[in-house]
């Protein structure tokens, strides 16, 4: 066999759809932790700068922010590992590996953890779900922020007052309503929309949103896949099975008809 065929061979082995999943579900993955994280920096400097000028005042929104910090690092590191083994699998059970290996044959043990690897990834789905929808949350509060000053400064608005208008984060619970100042009003509140850090936050929260919903299609194609993946190997040994049986059937039946043949040799 000649270099190219053996190329041809062995593309032919590759998991083309887990490949596709894989690189997905990290993308999703590296967007929703690295925006997610810058952006929460940005928040807390915002929030300090301009909403709760006392540090106690927010010193609880600050621990859950660095908490919730940490938890991407663990994401980020977990399924790093997650989608390689998923790879993995796919590689092992791909329909190609059989034809690349005329002796493969599947166990009971490798059918348990395929079926634990569906499993475990419909509720990685799930949870991922509730993370898709947590992240719109941020994106939405400076939404209204953002389209809050756009309406200040539209030419087409009709305002006796400027100074009116006025954003207060304590509503959403994000501070105590013993914050101060706690709201920003007018020309202040469109300083904080010009600011970078505003702007830099608004923008990696729809980026990191936008990353979490890429890792749910991810996970949904992990499923699809791993749930394909199980019913070939259970297929797959029930084929064995079969074979053997025949196998065995046949070896009977021949030594059937050799002790026939001997039997009448003997007589004649």
């Amino acid at each position: 066999m000649g270099c190219f065929e053996c190329c041809i061979k062995c593309l032919g082995g590759v998991p083309y759809a887990s490949l596709v999943a894989t690189i997905l579900c990290f993308s999703g993955v590296a967007l929703f932790c690295g925006c997610g994280h810058v952006a929460l920096t940005g928040t807390v400097t915002i929030l300090e700068n301009h909403f709760s000028k006392i540090t106690s005042d927010h010193a609880m929104l600050t621990d859950v922010i660095q908490l919730m910090q940490y938890v991407i690092y663990g994401i980020a590191s977990f399924f790093f590992l997650y989608g390689i083994i998923l790879l993995a699998e796919g590689f092992y059970t791909t329909s190609a590996v059989k034809e690349l290996h005329s002796e493969f044959k599947t166990t009971i043990c490798g059918r348990c953890i395929s079926g634990m690897f569906v499993f475990l990834t419909y509720i990685l789905g799930v949870a991922w779900l509730g993370v898709f929808g947590f992240s719109a949350v941020p994106v939405f509060l400076f939404y209204n922020m953002w389209s809050t000053c756009a309406a200040m400064k539209s030419p087409m608005a009709n305002l006796t007052s400027v100074d009116s208008i006025c954003v207060d984060v304590r509503q959403y619970g994000i501070i105590p309503w013993n914050a101060t100042p706690g709201k920003a009003c007018g020309s202040t509140l469109s300083d904080i929309c010009n600011t970078s850090e505003f702007y830099l936050s608004y923008h990696l929260y729809i980026v990191a949103c936008a990353g979490a919903g890429a890792t749910v299609i991810a996970l949904i194609h992990f499923l699809m896949i791993l749930s394909a993946n199980w019913a070939y190997l259970k297929d797959a040994s029930h084929m064995h099975a079969y074979q053997d049986i025949k196998m065995k059937e046949e070896r009977e039946l021949h030594d059937i008809q050799s002790r026939s043949k001997e039997c009448l040799n003997s007589y004649s």
